[in-house]
């Protein structure tokens, strides 16, 4: 064999290795699927969350100072994300909430919140898929006491197990940087229009109810989205290894046994209280 037929040996190799090669559909349209996820869209440059490059001291930032503020016109109506409908609660009062809470940081920093505002982290916000924008809750550390006031302009977390996502700085001040979450107490506070009459959320916390245990991940989470409708309460799905849980919560000490009944009455005869 001659020098130049050995040369041309690799490269009929690598031609040979190139024309058989052929991808397949459903594993790119898989990645497309989880980049379109991860970015929603593309809208965000990054596709994993992460701190800023150069943690700063944040002692100096203050809780958000509850005011009445007009909902604003953007992020105000019911809405769906990834198939799953969320109901935006239009009236109010009093709620309280527990459950696990998480931060988000550089990903989204700069970009527009829900109600159109930019998302700064250094600042004391937080997400919440529920609530009406804007608002102002007090966020207790349940771990270690820590507690802080933020202002919640934006949607999320959309996590099955998640109640909040609170600012880096929140996070800062709430002690959960290093752990990521944290089991976390919620109280809206209500501020009224004449700015002088402020209310925290009754202090009688209302009572979770579990209806079901289900492997089905889509049945949990149509059901979710259609009770919240008809009771008029959170329904959310807590994901346990291979289960997923209904909950529906909270609900006032007033109307608890009257809407355990009904559950109950309607079918969900393993309901039953949770606290």
């Amino acid at each position: 064999m001659n020098s130049l037929s050995k040369s041309l040996l690799p490269l009929a190799a690598l031609w040979l290795a190139a024309c058989s090669f052929h991808p397949d559909p459903e594993q790119a349209q898989s990645k497309d699927e989880a980049y379109d996820r991860e970015t929603a869209g593309g809208r965000y440059a990054l596709r994993q969350d992460k701190p800023p490059g150069v943690a700063p001291n944040l002692d100096h930032v203050k809780d958000a100072v509850p005011r009445y503020e007009p909902y604003t016109r953007q992020g105000n109506k019911n809405y769906n994300v990834w198939g799953q409908d969320y109901e935006v609660w239009q009236e109010v009062e009093n709620y309280q909430d527990e459950g696990m809470a998480s931060w988000y940081g550089a990903k989204f920093h700069g970009y527009h919140t829900s109600n159109g505002e930019v998302y700064d982290m250094y600042t004391m916000t937080a997400a919440h898929k529920n609530l009406p924008l804007p608002s102002f809750v007090r966020v207790t550390n349940k771990e270690n006491g820590k507690q802080v006031v933020v202002r919640v302009n934006d949607r999320g977390p959309f996590h099955d197990d998640r109640v909040l996502d609170v600012s880096y700085a929140a996070a800062y001040k709430l002690g959960m940087l290093n752990t990521g979450t944290a089991p976390v107490k919620i109280e809206l506070i209500k501020v009224a229009p004449n700015g002088k009459e402020t209310r925290l959320a009754k202090t009688t916390e209302g009572k979770h109810i579990q209806l079901l245990a289900t492997r089905s991940a889509d049945k949990a989470k149509e059901l979710a989205a259609r009770l919240s409708k008809e009771y008029g309460f959170p329904a959310r799905v807590e994901r346990q290894s291979e289960w997923y849980r209904l909950q529906m919560g909270p609900i006032p000490a007033n109307k608890t046994e009257n809407t355990l009944t009904r559950l109950i009455a309607e079918g969900y005869a393993q309901a039953y209280f949770l606290n």
